[in-house]
């Protein structure tokens, strides 16, 4: 089939650092600055962005698994939810429900970071008008703008429990993806091989030394998260002894 929810990815291909992969990135960052600002008028439509935010991603993943489905293309090999922002994006929807700090101390270090990183360096096939450029951008984002939201709006602050925690579940979550690996042949968190598409993990040397050399990466990763906290915080606390 051909057009915009198509499969054919030379219709649209990706290019990375492109124009429309640039406006991506800058929508990102746009979105997270008037986060900051406008935070004081968001708090009284909280309800409202909550809702918005839970619509689109649960609305676009749903989108996603059809538009693979209605072609007898969805396969166990790569459509279950063990990629790690397929992990986030489900603990963002809980997140949005129950407003829970648990799963935002979780969410917030493996969900900025892997959503980053997977906007900067994207494993997409398809460009810009393409249904999946939209559903991988706007689901990474939201991802992203869900962790801020919390942060910004509802105050909440990762913490160094947090950190331990997330780096735990995140561990917890690659066993099992190995194991699904395993059974299905696919290549969840990539603990297979590494992606098609550039990407840090070239830097990381090869298979499966990165995946080691990745687990100290994500830690240092979760602590620069982190700092900020902790710094403001010690602020604070000099602020107090005066």
């Amino acid at each position: 089939m051909k057009g915009w929810y198509g499969h054919l990815d030379n219709d649209f291909p990706f290019e990375l650092f492109s124009v429309s992969h640039l406006v991506m990135i800058g929508i990102l960052i746009t979105g997270g600055v008037l986060l900051a600002v406008f935070r004081n008028a968001i708090e009284n439509r909280s309800g409202i962005v909550r809702f918005v935010f839970f619509l689109l991603l649960l609305g676009l993943e749903a989108m996603y698994h059809y538009w693979m489905y209605k072609d007898r293309l969805w396969n166990a090999t790569f459509m279950l939810p063990f990629h790690l922002c397929s992990i986030s994006l489900v603990l963002c929807l809980l997140l949005l429900i129950t407003k829970w700090e648990l799963v935002f101390q979780v969410v917030y270090f493996i969900g900025i970071i892997g959503a980053l990183m997977a906007i900067v360096t994207p494993e997409l096939f398809f460009g810009y008008p393409h249904f999946r450029y939209f559903h991988f951008f706007v689901t990474h984002i939201l991802i992203i703008w869900t962790c801020l939201y919390f942060v910004l709006v509802h105050q909440y602050k990762p913490t160094k429990k947090g950190l331990f925690l997330s780096f735990a579940f995140l561990n917890s979550c690659a066993g099992l993806a190995w194991m699904v690996n395993k059974y299905t042949g696919g290549n969840y968190m990539f603990l297979a091989s590494k992606p098609a598409n550039g990407s840090l993990f070239d830097y990381l040397g090869p298979y499966p030394y990165y995946v080691f050399v990745l687990e100290v990466v994500a830690l240092l990763l979760f602590l620069a998260l982190l700092i900020p906290f902790r710094w403001k915080r010690g602020q604070q606390r000099r602020k107090g002894a005066l």
